[in-house]
């Protein structure tokens, strides 16, 4: 598959089979996402696996589709407020990334806002100079959602003079 109907095919999954997926290729698509773009190199991304008994605590309400692999993502504050809004968007396009090279070879991701509470950053462990960008659920989709209707770029286009 080319990258355009990649990056047009990939879905929020909302249910997930139960099989497993080898760490190995779970490390190898975040090993591939730390080439996000971040400015200065900052490389501000962290990742949390989260186990069954945390999983039980943060009291999804579907359990993350009841995938077999979950993880917080997080990305440390900057020294300004530029650097840490810079560091949060490269977070964001280092979970892209992931969630593209998962996809690439049939894994589905739900990304999740669930951890940014108070108490769900707590039980999750995120320090007070962290962003928490989502809780990932990982894993072999179940069912594949139908594409959901964009609105065509033209009407999102500005030209400045």
């Amino acid at each position: 598959m080319n990258m355009i109907e990649l990056i047009k095919s990939r879905r929020n999954i909302k249910t997930f089979r139960s099989e497993q997926i080898d760490e190995t290729l779970i490390k190898t698509w975040l090993n591939a996402a730390t080439m996000a773009p971040n400015h200065r190199m900052t490389e501000p991304w962290e990742v949390i696996f989260i186990g069954p008994e945390t999983r039980g605590k943060l009291n999804h309400k579907t359990n993350f589709g009841n995938a077999p692999t979950l993880m917080a993502v997080l990305s440390r504050h900057g020294a300004t407020k530029v650097e840490t809004e810079e560091n949060a968007a490269a977070t964001a396009c280092f979970i892209q990334n992931f969630n593209l090279a998962a996809w690439s070879v049939g894994v589905g991701t739900f990304w999740s806002s669930i951890g940014i509470t108070g108490q769900n950053r707590g039980l999750l462990g995120v320090p007070d100079h962290y962003d928490l960008l989502g809780v990932l659920a990982v894993g072999y989709p179940e069912s594949i959602p139908d594409s959901k209707p964009r609105t065509p770029i033209e009407n999102k286009l500005k030209y400045l003079p």
